[in-house]
């Protein structure tokens, strides 16, 4: 995304990131960065909270509009949980239970098989269009 947002700047298109991955971001060199000390994946805000979203897309958007200069930072207030054990414990598999181990896993699994599939129609349809 980073690369992305340099490229539509060049071209004129102001844009901004929102994500979790500070110092990635920001070693890319983004015009506009909102950053979410959240979890990776979260970066639009938590997930289920149509605030929490609404807040993040309000600071991005206040941030496109008054970024005093290139490669602006600006942190969101917002916090994942007010303990910071968060950080260790966010999917890490020495807190799950064997049981969520499993159905993550299974999950995967089926993920993997629906990968598989679409990689098989696709060659079989240059197969055929060959």
């Amino acid at each position: 995304m980073s690369l992305i947002a340099r490229h539509l700047e060049a071209h004129g298109i102001p844009s901004v990131i929102m994500g979790s991955a500070k110092d990635i971001v920001e070693y890319c060199g983004v015009p506009r960065f909102v950053f979410s000390d959240f979890p990776l994946g979260n970066s639009a805000g938590k997930p289920n909270d149509p605030a929490s979203q609404a807040d993040t897309l309000a600071l991005a958007l206040q941030l496109l509009e008054s970024a005093p200069g290139p490669r602006t930072t600006v942190q969101s207030p917002q916090r994942w949980s007010d303990e910071v054990a968060w950080k260790d414990e966010f999917q890490n598999v020495r807190f799950m239970s064997a049981e969520e181990i499993a159905r993550r896993r299974a999950e995967f699994d089926k993920i993997k098989e629906v990968g598989q599939k679409v990689r098989d129609d696709t060659e079989a349809a240059r197969a055929r269009t060959s």
